[in-house]
């Protein structure tokens, strides 16, 4: 699977040890954000981010800041973008299965690296639904309300 994963500072720790690990796995990883420790913003790299998703660079995202808000925020204010922050495997099988979320958001403060790990491994293996009342939300949600 090809995945993005984006970060300001505070949590380029965790998205390089995500990298390593995913693509380990054989997963092809864009990383985008902050190159350094040094101060950068974390709409910028959800923004970078979301910029790879749209040109079909990637299947789906990760974005981590300190906390995951911030960051879960800005990506969801851009069209198409269902961003979860998920703390736990079973918050992120639901964002795939029942939201169809496509960018998964963590928080670096929040998670050490192995649960991280497992939270991730839950939001790529989940398999969205197509089943009618998942579907009729996802259209709510994208604002595609009674066919419009």
């Amino acid at each position: 699977m090809k995945l993005v994963l984006g970060s300001d500072h505070a949590a380029l720790d965790l998205r390089h040890f995500l990298a390593e690990r995913l693509e380990s796995e054989g997963h092809t990883v864009i990383q985008v954000g902050a190159s350094s420790p040094d101060s950068y913003d974390y709409p910028d790299a959800a923004d970078a981010a979301v910029k790879v998703l749209n040109f079909g660079e990637a299947d789906l995202g990760i974005l981590i800041c300190g906390t995951g808000i911030g960051i879960s925020i800005r990506a969801n204010r851009h069209p198409g973008v269902r961003a979860a922050l998920c703390t736990t495997e079973f918050m992120a099988t639901m964002a795939r299965e029942h939201n169809h979320a496509n960018i998964l958001c963590l928080g670096a403060r929040v998670l050490g690296t192995e649960q991280a790990a497992f939270v991730v491994r839950a939001f790529l293996t989940a398999t969205p639904s197509d089943g009618p009342r998942h579907l009729a939300r996802i259209q709510k949600i994208d604002g595609r309300i009674n066919g419009e």
